[in-house]
């Protein structure tokens, strides 16, 4: 055996998670990007941040108390929690930091997240079962 084969790139123990709370963590910057430019709002990278950060404390949140990390790709187990997580959490925070929140934004997080964090899952979902068919 070459030294190359017995080479791993880490532990995959590690890398899921860790390569699900970065799409997370991207897919909810994304969110918030879109959501600034539709109202043609400045400061592109920093009121992207401003805009974002109740969201991801809110998935944070989510991704801790569904203990998300052991499956991570499970729309049931992880998904859920991470959508529904930063969603409340992420409007619990713009309340108490005295950002909007009214029921029009509520609605548009709640079905844009959804489609984006429960998305990507399910659509990793049907492709695993695909393979294994």
């Amino acid at each position: 055996m070459s030294s190359r084969t017995m080479k791993s790139p880490g532990p995959p123990v590690l890398r899921l998670p860790l390569a699900a709370a970065l799409t997370d963590t991207v897919l909810i910057l994304v969110f918030a990007a879109v959501g600034r430019d539709a109202h043609q709002r400045g400061d592109i990278i920093s009121g992207v941040l401003l805009t974002a950060w109740p969201f991801l404390a809110g998935a944070a949140i989510g991704w801790a108390a569904a203990r998300a990390w052991r499956a991570p790709l499970s729309v049931r187990r992880a998904g859920l929690a991470v959508w529904l997580g930063s969603v409340a959490g992420g409007m619990a925070l713009r309340a108490v930091t005295g950002q909007t929140v009214v029921l029009p934004f509520v609605i548009v997080a709640l079905l844009s997240l959804g489609l984006l964090l429960l998305g990507y899952r399910l659509l990793l979902a049907g492709l695993r079962r695909r393979r294994r068919a």
